[in-house]
């Protein structure tokens, strides 16, 4: 039986809603659609996104016991919406040793971290062997934690190092201890917004062809979308499709994680030339939400990112889709650096109750989406 909540909504979007439900994959035009609605079909799409992840989901929302490890700020990249990486002589640039990274995970095993995520800049003084060295001081502390690292940008830069393929590059990270990418240096995947925001990054292009390679080897990655910058709505969901065309081919995505930008600090703010279409709130939970839609039968976790949106506005988006509060983090510089406010650690304690006062019910789980225990 239809819900009354669908009466009296135009009919074209009515139509797209119902498509969804039925679990029929919806357009890139229908999509660019929804993230256009306002009144009566906004709740009626925040109605359907939310009754497709509670199909899927059962009003269970997962998190995940981590530590972040941002191992160098040091960066040449150059990228205008990073306000975390520094050129190899700026007074605050660092780059961890080997012991230090090493009681950072130590720490991250007291904690009960399942999970380490591993990410830093394109530092040029580092070799391809310091990379191997990571993941193996990780096995060496715990053969059991999850070593989730390595951005696409710094995979295709140990490929230079190492004068290879990224393949034989994926293979020997492997082989050191890698399990997952996150599939961050996205930005959006779409060139003529990447040449103003990232020039010097991966094309599109190669960044799915990264991806799609570790999905190949089977190691699995995370999605992410960081939009509210330059883009349109139209080059978002060009983004979501690019994500969906992979996923259809290789399984491998275990989430998207869409990541507001922070607008505070990023040289990416003052350029008036290209001005910001910033993202306020509503904006956030339609792509929540249509990102439900969109990827639904494909990618079945959708992340909220609280250090972000902060823990009160990630707990409204549980009930637009979103079916995951992601991890505890303990360390997290990059958000932090471009002006987020938010703090950098929330304790497993906070992140069940923020869950459950949403009505909903937590569960912690591993990297690859395995619950590990009900709350």
């Amino acid at each position: 039986m239809e819900s009354e909540i669908f009466n009296n909504i135009e009919t074209e979007i009515k139509i797209i809603l119902n498509k969804a439900l039925q679990n029929i994959e919806i357009s890139s035009e229908e999509a660019l659609k929804l993230l256009k609605v306002h009144g009566k079909e906004f709740f009626a799409l925040q109605y359907t996104a939310n009754e497709i992840c509670l199909e899927k989901k059962e009003d269970i929302i997962t998190f995940v016991i981590n530590r972040n490890i941002n191992f160098t700020n040091v960066c040449f990249q150059g990228c205008k919406f990073c306000s975390f990486s520094l050129p190899a002589n700026h007074e605050d640039a660092f780059c961890l040793n080997l012991d230090e990274i090493k009681d950072r995970v130590i720490e991250a095993k007291k904690l009960k971290c399942t999970e380490v995520c591993i990410q830093g800049g394109i530092n040029p003084n580092l070799k391809f062997d310091f990379y191997l060295d990571i993941l193996k001081v990780v096995k060496e502390v715990d053969k059991n934690m999850h070593t989730h690292a390595f951005s696409p940008q710094e995979i295709f830069f140990m490929s230079k190092l190492y004068s290879t393929s990224v393949e034989n590059t994926l293979k020997e990270l492997k082989m050191a201890g890698l399990d997952s990418i996150p599939g961050t240096a996205a930005e959006i995947l779409v060139d003529d917004v990447r040449k103003i925001i990232c020039p010097n990054k991966v094309s599109t292009q190669q960044w799915i062809d990264i991806i799609s390679t570790a999905h190949n080897l089977k190691i699995p990655t995370t999605s992410t979308i960081m939009y509210g910058h330059i883009e349109s709505l139209k080059e978002r969901i060009e983004h979501l499709n690019v994500l969906r065309e992979i996923q259809k081919e290789t399984k491998g995505f275990t989430e998207l994680v869409p990541l507001p930008f922070v607008k505070v600090n990023p040289i990416l703010s003052k350029l008036e030339i290209h001005p910001l279409n910033p993202s306020y709130g509503m904006a956030d939970l339609k792509l929540f939400c249509v990102s439900r839609l969109f990827l639904n039968n494909y990618v079945d976790n959708l992340q909220c990112s609280w250090p972000k949106l902060g823990p009160k506005f990630a707990q409204v988006s549980l009930n637009y889709g979103v079916n995951d509060f992601g991890g505890t983090l303990i360390e997290e510089n990059i958000s932090k650096s471009a002006g987020a406010e938010y703090g950098e650690y929330l304790p497993p304690e906070e992140i069940i109750k923020i869950i459950q006062t949403a009505g909903k019910h937590p569960a912690q789980r591993d990297t690859l989406y395995n619950i590990k225990k009900y709350y």
